[in-house]
């Protein structure tokens, strides 16, 4: 999936969630709300319908014209659109509803985020174990160095064969 692309990550998420819970035999919720207007609730419309899936009722939940909370618009499956008072316990519940899903998905983002930061480009090397990695990071200082470094340069260090280097490099440099 392309970054940005929201409706083709709906469409995924969406197929993995429902497919997952037929072939599981579990029950399906009896409404789905939709994080987004017109053309979300469409595109959640169209995987409903590619999965068979016809006994949910879906509603969309769009921002309204300012962006604020409070202003929301509901969209139902007619495309009829209800702006609901400020003040009224229904909106208050999917507003509570949209934060924590919201809340869920910027965790999961992090989450995924720090542990690519934690991992190391070396740790995909065929050969290069924690020792090795240890030895090149102590011996040009970083990552970025080591990115830096020629086949020569990587052979210098204890323990990496020339092979290894090729290697090394070829992985850093490839793409």
């Amino acid at each position: 999936i392309t970054a940005g692309d929201d409706y083709a990550a709906m469409e995924q998420a969406l197929t993995r969630r429902y497919s997952r819970l037929q072939e599981e035999g579990d029950g399906l919720p009896d409404l789905l709300l939709i994080d987004g207007g017109k053309g979300q609730l469409g595109k959640a419309r169209e995987v409903m319908a590619e999965l068979g899936i016809t006994s949910m009722v879906l509603f969309g939940v769009a921002k309204g014209t300012t962006r604020k909370a409070g202003f929301e618009t509901l969209i139902d499956e007619h495309n009829q659109e209800t702006v609901l008072n400020s003040d009224n316990p229904a909106l208050h519940l999917i507003q509570q509803i949209r934060d924590e899903a919201h809340r869920f998905a910027i965790t999961g983002h992090k989450a995924a985020r720090d542990k690519k930061r934690r991992r190391s480009t070396l740790e995909d090397i065929p050969g290069v174990g924690p020792k090795r990695r240890r030895d090149l990071l102590k011996h040009f200082g970083g990552l970025q160095e080591i990115n830096k470094a020629s086949v020569e340069d990587l052979a210098r260090v204890n323990g990496i064969s020339r092979k290894l280097a090729e290697e090394i490099y070829g992985v850093l440099h490839e793409g």
